[in-house]
């Protein structure tokens, strides 16, 4: 994952690194933790999890940090805001995988962020959200198959 301070600082980490961490919770949003032999006081003073934007206090010192997995990033990639009012009436493959549901029928009715399909891809379901209000035109999937990255999956109205 991506996460960058203050609109300042960008680091990665990998999952390796959080496991390493040496990190003690004491209570739901303060934390104590040890890194290169020094100790540090972290407070979550904010958490907006949908923008994937947090406000912590490290020692007293308060930090603007804002996270992104590599989702996040794919979506960026490919173009997209995370968050935006998208007006796409084609709903892609962000990578490849399997199609674990299809949520949706045709001519049905669709509102912003409902769940249209579940796509497995690298151990992980993602949900495929409608990117509009809209109603489901055409289908192109099933459950059990597999998709390619950037393959059409559903058409909206």
């Amino acid at each position: 994952m991506k996460v960058k301070v203050n609109e300042s600082h960008e680091f990665e980490f990998y999952s390796s690194d959080l496991e390493k961490l040496d990190l003690l919770k004491r209570s739901a949003s303060e934390f104590h933790v040890i890194e290169k032999n020094k100790s540090f006081a972290v407070k979550l003073e904010k958490s907006d999890f949908k923008n994937r934007e947090y406000v912590v206090s490290v020692n007293s010192n308060s930090y603007t940090v804002n996270i992104s997995n590599g989702i996040d990033q794919l979506i960026k990639e490919m173009g997209f805001t995370i968050g935006s009012s998208i007006k796409a009436n084609s709903i892609k493959a962000p990578m490849p995988g399997i199609i674990l549901s299809v949520n949706v029928e045709e001519n049905q009715e669709v509102k912003e962020g409902e769940t249209l399909l579940i796509l497995e891809a690298m151990k992980m379901e993602n949900a495929i959200g409608a990117p509009k209000d809209g109603v489901i035109k055409s289908i192109f999937i099933k459950s059990g198959e597999t998709v390619d990255k950037s393959e059409l999956m559903i058409e909206m109205e």
